[in-house]
C-alpha cells in the first residue's frame, strides 16, 4: 500500500509542478526537478522521507 501511496504522491507533484510551470511561473520545474531527485536517491539509497511519514501515519506495507 505504501509504494502505490508514495507513487501516487510523486506523480500527483510531477503533474502539478507541470501544470504551475505552465499557467503561472517557469520556475515551478524546480520543484519537478526535486521530485524526480528524490526519486533518483531513494532508488540509490533505499530510503524514502515519504515511507517514514507513512509509517508514523500507521499506514501498513
Amino acid at each position: 500500500m505504501k509504494n502505490r501511496i508514495i507513487r501516487a504522491v510523486a506523480g500527483t507533484f510531477i503533474l502539478l509542478s507541470l501544470l504551475l510551470s505552465i499557467y503561472v511561473n517557469q520556475n515551478w520545474l524546480w520543484f519537478t526537478a526535486f521530485v524526480g531527485a528524490n526519486l533518483l536517491q531513494s532508488s540509490i539509497t533505499k530510503w524514502c522521507l515519504m515511507e517514514d511519514i507513512l509509517t508514523k501515519l500507521g499506514i501498513k506495507d
